[in-house]
């Protein structure tokens, strides 16, 4: 299947770093529902819609949801990104695009711009701009989580 950053389609594969110097792959993630959400400390959307991923997480990942927080650390500051993840107590993963190089793979023109992709890697939809309400996350989650029990033999 094309990669390409846009639903129905394989979602690209990268390999960024967390805050703790953990090195995450998409790819590796296969088999697991993913919640992709591109954001940076300055952008108020994004701000706003962080409690409502977090709480998300919280609520599904024991289900094998991912968050990936990926922080668009070339038009950011990594300290003050992650200072805002500590001040809102995320525990899903944030990530480092310090080189923009994933953001662009992406073709992000909007922050935050999330991606739902399925455990097959194949993104089932992108919105672009938020703040997302906690409602819609939910719903969507749902909807990744029976398309993956539905592909199970």
């Amino acid at each position: 299947m094309i990669p390409a950053p846009q639903k129905g389609f394989l979602a690209p594969d990268f390999a960024l770093e967390t805050g703790e110097g953990e090195i995450i792959r998409l790819s590796e993630l296969r088999g697991r529902p993913v919640i992709l959400n591109v954001w940076a400390s300055w952008c108020a959307p994004c701000r706003a819609e962080m409690p409502a991923l977090q709480r998300v997480f919280q609520a599904y990942q024991a289900q094998g949801v991912e968050i990936l927080g990926l922080n668009s650390t070339a038009q950011d500051d990594r300290q003050k990104a992650q200072a805002f993840a500590a001040e809102q107590g995320l525990t899903f993963p944030i990530l480092f695009d310090t080189d923009g190089e994933a953001t662009r793979l992406y073709a992000v023109r909007a922050l935050p711009t999330t991606y739902f992709i399925d455990a097959q890697g194949i993104i089932q939809e992108v919105v672009a701009g938020g703040p997302m309400s906690e409602a819609l996350l939910r719903i969507r989650v749902q909807q990744l989580i029976e398309a993956g029990l539905r592909e199970q033999p």
